[in-house]
């Protein structure tokens, strides 16, 4: 692929892909050199004498080598990015993700305003009003009586 960092020759990869037309400005020489660089990357191969095709064989192969992805466990499965992409249909799904936020966010003993909790949320999604409240129903997180404060139920 690092052949194609080069601009000549991906004007010639170009013009072998997509025909003559592409090159009409190039020098002859240059040309020459580009496809060179091509043939020795693999990115193209000869077809006879002086015909060129774009290879195949080199992307697929470049895409065998990429790493398979592992399907995501746990909480993972509804984060992107450590920000909750989006929230479990299942109660018991939703209060494993909204446990481990809380336990990420907010510390045994603290007590926090309103804004606190809110700023420490906001790391996690942009409704932090929603998180909150769900954090709440779920008993993961108290208001006071007084209403002032958030704390972890010990």
């Amino acid at each position: 692929m690092a052949a194609l960092a080069n601009r000549d020759a991906r004007t010639a990869y170009a013009q072998i892909v997509l025909g003559e037309e592409a090159l009409a400005g190039v020098k002859e020489q240059r040309r020459h050199r580009a496809i060179a660089i091509l043939l020795e990357a693999g990115l193209v191969e000869r077809t006879g004498s002086r015909g060129y095709q774009a290879s195949e064989t080199i992307f697929h192969n470049l895409l065998s080598q990429q790493p398979k992805r592992q399907p995501k466990t746990g909480v993972d499965r509804f984060l992107r990015l450590g920000r909750i992409d989006r929230y479990p249909a299942s109660a018991a799904d939703r209060r494993e993700l909204l446990a481990w936020i809380v336990g990420e966010a907010i510390q045994p003993g603290e007590d926090l305003t309103e804004r606190q909790v809110n700023e420490r949320l906001l790391g996690y999604t942009d409704d932090v009003v929603l998180l909150r409240r769900y954090l709440v129903d779920f008993g993961l997180l108290e208001r006071t009586a007084s209403g002032s404060s958030y704390s972890r139920p010990d």
